[in-house]
């Protein structure tokens, strides 16, 4: 019967989901398959049911054998994905797992992954499309992570991959200052690969997609399976045990509480009288070390 032939953007029949549209088209050379996060009311956040939507389309994708890439992106020109749901995670229907599953499941993909990043790129969002093998940006594009702006301590090997990316310095930078980054400023990060205009992007898409496609699909797999190999030498169960170990009374404390009901407020958190009341325990509890 043959590769189907189909250029236009087609549903995939029995992967009927609200939250993310799975589709595929034929050029001449192969297929491309496209995962669309469809939350655009929240800014394309992930819940726990998005990502195993995504798995159930990856495994469908590794067993395609016409389809030689992956288009990652987010419904709309506002946002990529701007990571977990805040208020799913304040309920605590997200856990560490899902967080560690979103970046798993890029490298479970046997085909290479391009993100396609337009308007916000932030938290788990930002971080699955710099664990993409390709990130094309448009000039609306805004990168940043939010972990300790919100009170959600991310860790782990995403994190640990940063420095990979963007070296360590940067990495520093980006996940402790919470600062935002120009798509421009993403290219020279090393966080995306181009930027291109709003309307533009949909064709540089296409071209890097054909230039895949030309290319052996064996030899193809086999390269981006040596370059995931790197996430084998992290250990992804370390850092979350490190985390659950030292400190342990964060979720759900008083200060993760402030920080999540300033971002619904959307008004600063005031961290300050935590740092006075750990403050005044050092005072009291305080003894001089004498080093020899």
């Amino acid at each position: 019967m043959g590769v189907p032939t189909h250029a236009e953007w087609r549903k995939v029949e029995g992967y009927d989901y609200d939250d993310l549209i799975y589709e595929k088209k034929y050029f001449g050379t192969g297929g491309v398959a496209r995962m669309t996060i469809n939350r655009p009311d929240k800014l394309n956040s992930f819940t726990g049911a998005t990502i195993r939507h995504m798995w159930e389309c990856v495994y469908d994708i590794n067993a395609d054998p016409s389809i030689g890439v992956v288009i990652l992106t987010g419904m709309g020109d506002k946002a990529f994905c701007t990571g977990g749901d805040v208020g799913v995670e304040a309920e605590g229907e997200l856990g560490d797992a899902i967080f560690i599953s979103c970046n798993s499941l890029l490298v479970a993909c046997k085909k290479p992954i391009i993100a396609v990043v337009k308007g916000w790129c932030v938290g788990g969002g930002n971080h699955m499309a710099y664990c993409c093998d390709f990130t094309i940006a448009a000039d609306n594009a805004r990168f940043a992570q939010n972990g300790p702006r919100v009170g959600s301590p991310a860790s782990g090997w995403p994190i640990q991959y940063a420095i990979r990316v963007l070296g360590a310095k940067k990495a520093r930078e980006m996940w402790m200052l919470c600062r935002r980054y120009s798509a421009q400023e993403a290219v020279e990060m090393g966080l995306a690969n181009v930027v291109v205009p709003l309307d533009k992007v949909d064709d540089e898409v296409d071209k890097w997609c054909s230039e895949i496609l030309e290319k052996s699909p064996t030899c193809i797999q086999v390269l981006k399976a040596s370059f995931d190999e790197e996430f084998n030498y992290m250990r992804w169960d370390v850092p979350m045990a490190l985390q659950r170990k030292i400190f342990p009374s964060f979720m759900r404390s008083e200060e993760q509480q402030e920080a999540q009901k300033a971002f619904f407020e959307k008004r600063e958190p005031q961290f300050l009288r935590f740092r006075e009341k750990d403050y005044e325990e050092y005072l009291r509890t305080r003894t001089k070390v004498i080093v020899k």
